[in-house]
């Protein structure tokens, strides 16, 4: 019998994990992927938004705002890479400009600091790259880049230390009324518990429509984008946004924390809460629209693409508490953008109210800090050897594309819900996430995860069941 039972590992059911860790109750976490972070928190821009683009007195403009303003310190205590490079909404026709204003107004009303407008010389002066004919902007300071992985797993790693149960490969199938509460049940049999969090994406109007009778409808907005190598990382320094449109944001180009350049994501309602392909036509719309705003994109350096879904409700706003007729099931519902950013927030809100509805302690054991592994390629030089020297698995590199060493593979795999896969370790460690794409590391990747998991290699999968890389007795490539 858990007291909460949290229905999805993505970065709201991580995060929600992460506060009620604060407390003391029986918890559990289950996810239908092999890992967490498998679903919507995967593919999305990594950015931490301002909070000036949400419809003032939504709780989605509130969530987003606190979210950002909890980011940093979040970062430092869970130790993940935050930046704030601020973002830039950049204005190509100037009948348009007073758009730039109303953005701003909205932005303080939502609570968001430092916004400011932007002349033509100015604009082009913070980014030289951008389109001749930008002839304004709104900069917003207070927005940012991280890694979506890295926040989800640091706070997925740190609700597991902190007591909370992770059951991967889990899917709820359905859910029914109890004495006492609720009955989930999964691919793997039943769970009773008091109380459930359903932080299910795409799928968590399923879950919500299993237990009350006001329906919840949630469609999936499929976004593409472009990652491009390296090398191109430093064409922008600040997150570029078209003015939005009734569609979202528009078509953003962003550097990312790890160095890279990504431009997207495209905006389209599908019927297909698995449709995670990417279509040449949305991907051309990817380049042809970025490619307005800012100039000289080398899309000739893409190195991979990817499309995410995210969860759009009806309404337009997220859908965060209890249905009037379903007292201890806690919806966490139509978190589309900007969720990543009001994630933290989204826990927060959600631990609140559970822990008035169940009456929960503190956890006097309750660890607020977790350590990541060691990132060789970001270590200064004596620091570097002084590592290699205590282990010399820290000197074999694996990843060449993206310097990571043995050492770091290893730390992957070993750590509180460690990788379990190829596409584990690449989340976690990045190996596999350069130019090359894997080509030469993933071999090598294979070896050490059969090793450190003792199993053959034809049970190393890219992603879980269903994703095996060997097959036949002469464990042939696919």
């Amino acid at each position: 019998m858990y007291d909460i039972v949290i229905i999805g590992a993505g970065v709201s059911g991580a995060a929600t994990a992460r506060e009620l860790s604060r407390f003391r109750a029986r918890i559990c976490v289950i996810e239908r992927g092999e890992d967490v972070c498998c679903g919507t928190s995967k593919a999305n821009s990594g950015i931490v938004h301002a909070g000036f683009d949400a419809p003032e007195g939504s709780l989605m403009a509130r969530l987003n705002v606190r979210g950002n303003q909890m980011m940093e310190v979040l970062s430092r205590e869970l130790d993940f890479p935050f930046r704030r490079n601020g973002a830039l909404v950049v204005c190509r026709d100037e009948q348009m400009l007073p758009a730039l204003e109303t953005l701003r107004q909205r932005g303080v009303q939502n609570g968001v600091t430092g916004l400011c407008i932007l002349n033509r010389e100015e604009v082009h002066s913070m980014e030289p790259a951008l389109a001749d004919d930008v002839c304004g902007a709104l900069f917003a300071p207070a927005s940012g880049i991280v890694c979506p992985f890295e926040l989800n797993i640091a706070m997925a790693e740190n609700a597991a230390v902190n007591g909370v149960e992770f059951h991967m490969n889990t899917e709820a199938e359905d859910i029914r009324r109890t004495e006492d509460g609720y009955e989930v049940l999964t691919n793997r049999g039943p769970l009773r518990t008091k109380c459930v969090v359903n932080a299910a994406g795409v799928y968590a109007d399923r879950f919500h429509n299993m237990v009350s009778e006001t329906p919840l409808h949630i469609t999936p907005r499929r976004g593409e984008y472009c990652l491009l190598d390296k090398t191109t990382g430093s064409l922008v320094s600040h997150t570029i946004f078209p003015l939005p449109d009734r569609d979202g944001k528009g078509i953003l180009v962003t550097p990312t924390v790890h160095g890279n350049l990504l431009t997207g994501p495209t905006a389209e309602d599908i019927p297909d809460k698995e449709g995670v392909c990417t279509t040449a036509e949305g991907l051309s719309r990817v380049m042809e629209r970025a490619a307005l705003h800012v100039k000289g994109i080398p899309f000739r350096e893409v190195i991979t693409s990817f499309a995410g879904l995210r969860a759009c409700e009806d309404g337009h706003d997220f859908v965060i508490g209890e249905p009037a007729d379903a007292p201890g099931f806690v919806d966490c519902a139509g978190i589309a953008s900007p969720g990543l950013s009001a994630s933290p927030a989204i826990g927060e809100m959600i631990s609140e109210l559970l822990r008035k509805r169940l009456n929960l302690e503190p956890n006097p054991e309750f660890i607020p800090y977790r350590k990541g592994s060691p990132r060789l390629s970001s270590l200064p030089f004596e620091e570097r050897n002084r590592l290699i020297r205590g282990n010399p698995a820290y000197g074999n590199i694996i990843c060449r594309c993206e310097e990571v060493s043995e050492g770091e593979i290893i730390d992957a795999i070993r750590r509180p819900l460690g990788a379990r896969s190829l596409d584990g370790v690449k989340r976690r460690v990045r190996a596999g996430m350069g130019r090359c794409q894997g080509g030469f590391c993933s071999p090598k990747v294979m070896e050490i995860l059969a090793r450190e998991l003792r199993t053959g290699m034809d049970e190393i999968t890219k992603a879980g069941p269903g994703s095996a890389v060997l097959k036949g007795r002469n464990m042939e490539w696919l």
